[in-house]
C-alpha cells in the first residue's frame, strides 16, 4: 500500500477538525446508523412485542461498537485506494490526521470490546455473529473481493445483513427462518443500494483500479442489475410476510414501497443522458436507505400495534 500520506508533512497539513471527532469518522458513523436500522425491528418481531429496554440499549450499543471497528478495520486496510478517490479523499488516515498504527489498534480495540460486551451482556450467539460480520466484512470484502471481484459487494453485503440475526439472537438466543428471511432482504437490498452510488462515482473507482461494477461494465448494464435485486429484495419482503406472521401494516407498507423501490430502478434504466443518469442513480441511492427503513419500521410497528 502507497504510503505517500503517512509522512509529518500530512500530519501538518490535516484538518482542524478534532482527534476525537476523527476517530468518531474513522468508524463511519452513518453506514452505522443504515446497519442498525434492521436492529431493533428484529428484536421487537422476534420478541412478538418490546423487548425489555436494557437489551435494546445493550444489542445496540455491542452492535455499534462492532460495526465501528469493522469500519475503522476496513478504512486502515483500503488507505491506498482511499487517497485515490475524490469521494474518500478527506479520511483521517488519508489525512494525516490519525496514523496507520493508531487507527489499526483502535479498530482491534473496540471490535474486542464490542465482542465481550455481547458476550457478557447479551448472550454468546449475538456476540459470534458480530465478530463473523466483522471477519467476513475485512476478510472477505475488503481484503479478497473489493480489489478483484465486480461482484465484490454483491457477496460482501452479507456483513452488513448480519445486524438482523445478531438482533434477533439477542432476544431468542437462536435463529430460525424469519430472521434469515430479514438477513436475505438487507443483503438483496446491499447491491442495488451501492450500486446506484458507485454509477455516480464510477470514475473514482476506475482510477483507484477497483473492480465496481459500474466502472467496468458502465451505467446501463448495472441498472440492469440493480432492477434484478430490486425485484428480489421485493420478492423477499413478501416471503416475510406470511413466514414472520406480519399483518397489513406491514403488507401495504412493503409492496407500496417496494414497487417504489422497483419503479426507481426502471426509471434509471430507462435514462439514457450521462449527466441525468448521475442525479438519478443519486436520487435512487437516497430513496433506498428509506426503503429499508420503511420496511423495517413497518414490520415493528405492526408488532406492537396489532
Amino acid at each position: 500500500m502507497g504510503e505517500r500520506y503517512d509522512q509529518p508533512a500530512m500530519l501538518a497539513a490535516a484538518p482542524t477538525r478534532s482527534r476525537a471527532a476523527a476517530f468518531v469518522a474513522l468508524t463511519k458513523p452513518r453506514i452505522i446508523e443504515l446497519l442498525l436500522v434492521s436492529t431493533v425491528p428484529a428484536m421487537i418481531v422476534a420478541a412478538d412485542g418490546l423487548p425489555p429496554l436494557w437489551l435494546i440499549v445493550a444489542t445496540v450499543a455491542g452492535g455499534t461498537l462492532s460495526a465501528g471497528g469493522a469500519n475503522a478495520l476496513n478504512m486502515y486496510i483500503d488507505r491506498d485506494i482511499d487517497a485515490e478517490m475524490d469521494r474518500t479523499a478527506n479520511r483521517p488516515l488519508v489525512t494525516g490526521e490519525i496514523t496507520p498504527k493508531e487507527g489499526l489498534w483502535f479498530a482491534i480495540g473496540i471490535e474486542a470490546i464490542a465482542v465481550i460486551f455481547l458476550a457478557v451482556v447479551v448472550n454468546l450467539l449475538a456476540a459470534a455473529l458480530a465478530l463473523a460480520a466483522c471477519l467476513f466484512y475485512v476478510f472477505v470484502y475488503t481484503i479478497w473481493l473489493k480489489r478483484t471481484s465486480q461482484q465484490n459487494i454483491v457477496i460482501g453485503g452479507a456483513a452488513g445483513a448480519a445486524p438482523a440475526l445478531i438482533g434477533w439472537a439477542a432476544v431468542t438466543n437462536s435463529l430460525g427462518w424469519a430472521p434469515w428471511i430479514m438477513f436475505a432482504i438487507v443483503f438483496l437490498w446491499t447491491p442495488p443500494h451501492f450500486w446506484a452510488l458507485a454509477i455516480r462515482y464510477s470514475g473514482d473507482y476506475a482510477q483507484a483500479s477497483v473492480p465496481m461494477l459500474p466502472s467496468v461494465v458502465g451505467h446501463r448494464k448495472t441498472a440492469q442489475q440493480i432492477l434484478i435485486y430490486s425485484v428480489l429484495v421485493f420478492i423477499a419482503t413478501m416471503i416475510l410476510w406470511p413466514v414472520a406472521k406480519l399483518g397489513l401494516i406491514y403488507g401495504v407498507s412493503a409492496i407500496v414501497i417496494g414497487l417504489w423501490f422497483i419503479y426507481g430502478a426502471v426509471d434509471l434504466l430507462r435514462e439514457q443522458d450521462e449527466a441525468a443518469v448521475d442525479k438519478k442513480a443519486i436520487r435512487y441511492f437516497a430513496f433506498s436507505i428509506t426503503h429499508l427503513t420503511v420496511v423495517f419500521a413497518a414490520m415493528a410497528i405492526d408488532t406492537l400495534v396489532l
